[in-house]
């Protein structure tokens, strides 16, 4: 038996940390910004294009979920279920308005409850950031460039070929030179 007791805790086997999803590290970052529209988890963020489907999926964005005031906050007794407020650009309101039944629908699916009764749709300009490309590779030298034909020589299919070729050069040309 071990006198010191920080000795069994150097011997401890250390957990290992397993990959997560990047979305639910995330959910716990977005959590208070959510809670303070109205949300209370951000499942609906996460879900909006599924919900929405591709049609939609990049010109709506849900802004905010507005509760009808409580017996104890000086409004009704019992449940009432939300407005969800949708930000639309221009003329997908209009088109998003005749849609709007089947989107409460599906909304209300994800919660698993009909928190939503209607949406109010505001036609303002969605804020996506933009993603910026990829630095393209250097070129590479000769002797790399033979290095990639010799790996790939041997290979039939010219498809196949091609896109391992392709593959070398971008590996190649991203390694900095020493």
């Amino acid at each position: 038996m071990p006198s010191d007791p920080s000795d069994t805790e150097r011997h401890r086997p250390r957990r290992r940390r397993e990959a997560r999803p990047v979305a639910d590290l995330l959910d716990g970052a977005l959590k208070p910004a959510a809670k303070k529209r109205g949300f209370a988890s951000t499942d609906l963020f996460r879900n909006w294009a599924e919900i929405v489907g591709p049609v939609f999926a990049t010109v709506t964005q849900p802004e905010r979920l507005s509760w009808p005031r409580r017996l104890e906050d000086g409004g009704e007794d019992g449940f009432e279920p939300a407005t969800l407020t949708v930000r639309c650009e221009g003329s997908r309101a209009l088109l998003l308005q005749h849609e709007a039944p089947v989107v409460v629908e599906r909304i209300n699916a994800v919660f698993g409850f009909p928190a939503v009764a209607r949406l109010r749709i505001v036609q303002k300009p969605i804020h996506r950031p933009q993603v910026g490309r990829a630095p393209r590779p250097r070129a590479l030298s000769p002797a790399q460039e033979a290095h990639v034909a010799e790996i790939t020589a041997e290979i039939e299919d010219e498809g196949l070929k091609r896109a391992l070729v392709a593959l070398g050069r971008a590996v190649l040309g991203s390694i900095k030179p020493v």
